[in-house]
């Protein structure tokens, strides 16, 4: 009874979205102050009605009832509660269940604290936004209906894919949907700005929020998904430039993009057009990746599902509303003319340098994942496109935004002059001696390493001189008192940047300075990698609560000193009839011990690989300080959008106010 009400509760949402996309909207162009009053009371019943369905999908599997369809083929009576509940969303029906819930919940959130928009605006994002639910609700309920009943329900359920029985997995979609959908608000925004016929400085600060929240997540998300690519998959990587990898990298680009242009907009009314055209790009970034993981297209390990007819319903989502902003755009883009004039030497020059070189490296990504498919339709010739294509097309822009960043931070609005930039040479000379450092210390390898550290010092110690440099004046303890009561976003900028610069020497000395070895060892046999050795002291059976794993014990030293045991693992799912491998692994600051078990050998022994990782934790250290940052971002008061609006308010003359 639970999930029929469910099923009906998302029957209903279905039709309140409906609503939601009309009334306001003809509200808003007839000028009816109640019809546009609509949108806020249904985007508020939406958001219940969808929370109701969601619980009702969530009560099925915890408590294992398999009279739904959904719950016999991603669950089981033996699997952790944990995984029983990241089940609902560990699925192709789930996962859009959830996808629509937090598109509900982003247009609620709008509606409650959006009350200083204008009325016409408000009512034009809220049925935008409605209007994207009604595309997903008739996709969920007419091809992919989470409660379909069978008619002999099994005593138990098929199991959920050993794979996302993990923690860093079981939160990694969650975090990757909140922010996929809440680029969903910054078109919304666009496409109503669009409709309107108006992009000020106060519509830049409205939709900041939105795009900061979204990013901040999809850092988040991104940072779990490759940490568990590290330790759960045991290939040794973090990143493998997979299509599912590239379908959430491609929007947090664009994203990144147009959260610094959104900056322009703001504060000098220039980039307007460019500005809505990446908002409309983000969103549809967002829906490249959906089809991506689901249409079957591309094979991947993440990928959801394999449905050529859902990937064709999701490709018309794409078309509709990607197209249809697109045309809107062409029809309205003349009449945004900036306001604002730059020179040359200016910061917002070097905003559009920054979101240039972030748009093409998201091109360069977007043909790389693409290119396979392409090439299959139109040359009839399969291929593969991988790591050595992205490494050797995306990292040269990648220096040159890492380069760029310290130096766009520290120059002035309008105009600047060269003599601005001095204070920042300091920070090249330690930059500077930094690369040189590491290159005296590494023999014989690539200059990837130093150049990485280097880059790194300059964007780590470069945000915390702009971020010094903005206390003014005076006595150095005058200076530090005033440090702490900066404006929390200019923390957040500094942290971002530093967090940048972190994950630059995590990847860099990773990929340059790792070493590993592989062999088969008996018990008391010891592998020497590099200053390392690993002893393997033993292997057992070890039964856990729904698999069985062959787990090795492992003694790491260090110039002959103990560092501690790690425990790889070779597991077997007997329900799944599918084996996962654990890494074990030593961490420490700058460097970690990484072992993995393969199979016994015929000879003797055990297969046994092991890996010397240099700056690995730096990696996910540096996507923590770069999703704080853009929290700290969020709790500036004047980045909120009451307040923005607040203080650009315009009356119905179209006068600023004062």
């Amino acid at each position: 009874m639970i999930a029929e009400l469910g099923h009906f509760a998302l029957i209903t949402a279905f039709a309140v979205a409906i609503v939601q996309t009309v009334v306001p909207l003809v509200g808003a162009w007839r000028g009816w102050s109640g019809w546009m009053g609509v949108a806020s009371p249904a985007a508020t019943a939406q958001v219940l009605l969808v929370g109701f369905s969601f619980a009702a999908l969530t009560y099925a599997f915890v408590t294992s009832d398999f009279s739904l369809r959904l719950v016999v083929l991603n669950s089981h009576t033996d699997k952790p509660m944990l995984y029983k509940v990241s089940g609902v969303w560990g699925n192709h029906e789930g996962s859009l269940l959830l996808w629509v819930l937090i598109l509900a919940l982003f247009g609620a959130a709008a509606a409650w604290f959006g009350g200083q928009l204008p009325a016409t605006l408000k009512a034009r994002v809220l049925a935008v936004q409605a209007s994207i639910g009604v595309a997903f609700y008739a996709f969920i309920l007419f091809t992919s209906n989470p409660f379909t009943r069978l008619v002999q329900p099994p005593f138990n359920g098929e199991d959920l894919n050993p794979l996302l029985q993990d923690p860093g997995l079981a939160f990694h979609p969650p975090f990757l949907y909140l922010g996929y959908v809440g680029l969903s608000m910054a078109f919304s925004f666009a496409v109503a700005a669009l409709i309107e016929g108006r992009v000020d400085a106060a519509w830049g600060r409205w939709v900041r929020p939105w795009t900061l929240a979204a990013w901040m997540f999809l850092t988040v998300g991104i940072g779990l998904g490759s940490w568990w690519a590290y330790y759960e998959l045991g290939w040794g990587g973090f990143w493998f430039w997979d299509p599912v990898e590239n379908a959430s990298f491609m929007p947090w680009l664009i994203a990144a993009a147009l959260l610094h242009s959104a900056i322009v907009v703001e504060k000098r009314e220039a980039l307007k057009s460019w500005t809505i055209l990446l908002a409309i790009l983000a969103f549809g970034f967002s829906l490249v990746g959906t089809f991506i993981v689901r249409s079957g297209v591309i094979t991947s390990v993440h990928a959801f599902a394999n449905d050529p007819d859902r990937g064709v319903f999701i490709l018309g989502i794409l078309a509709f509303f990607t197209g249809g902003a697109l045309i809107l755009y062409a029809i309205r883009a003349p009449a945004m003319q900036a306001k604002g004039v730059f020179g040359l030497v200016s910061r917002e020059s070097a905003l559009v340098m920054n979101n240039l070189l972030l748009a093409v490296s998201c091109f360069v990504v977007f043909v790389g994942t693409l290119w396979p498919l392409f090439s299959e339709l139109v040359f009839d010739r399969t291929l593969s496109v991988g790591p050595p294509f992205f490494n050797a097309a995306f990292t040269p822009f990648a220096i040159a935004l890492g380069a760029l960043v310290p130096l766009g931070s520290t120059l002035p609005w309008k105009r600047g002059k060269g003599q601005v930039l001095r204070k920042m040479l300091p920070v090249l000379g330690l930059a500077l001696a930094v690369m040189g450092l590491a290159w005296a210390m590494q023999t014989g390898q690539s200059l990837g390493g130093p150049l990485g550290a280097g880059l790194g010092t300059w964007l780590v110690v470069g945000a915390l001189v702009d971020l010094f440099s903005r206390t003014g004046r005076g006595a150095l303890a005058d200076r530090f008192g005033r440090l702490f009561r900066l404006p929390g976003a200019d923390w957040g900028k500094a942290m971002a940047h530093g967090g940048l610069g972190i994950v630059f020497v995590g990847v860099s000395g990773l990929m340059a300075w790792q070493q590993e070895d592989i062999a088969a060892l008996d018990i008391g046999d010891r592998l020497t990698v590099g200053r390392y050795e690993v002893e393997l002291k033993g292997v057992e059976q070890v039964l856990g609560p729904n698999y069985v794993a062959t787990r090795a014990t492992l003694e790491a030293y260090e110039g002959g000193e103990p560092l501690g045991r790690l425990y790889p693992e070779k597991r077997i799912y007997p329900v799944a009839r599918m084996p996962t491998t654990e890494a074990g692994i030593d961490s420490g600051f700058t460097r970690d011990v990484y072992a993995v078990i393969g199979d016994a050998q015929v000879g003797g022994g055990w297969a046994i690989r092991v890996y010397i990782k240099p700056f690995a934790n730096w990696i996910w250290i540096g996507s923590i300080i770069m999703a704080l940052g853009g929290v700290l971002s969020l709790c500036d008061r004047r980045y909120r959008v009451a307040a923005g609006a607040r203080k650009v308010a315009a009356p119905r003359g179209g006068v600023p106010a004062e």
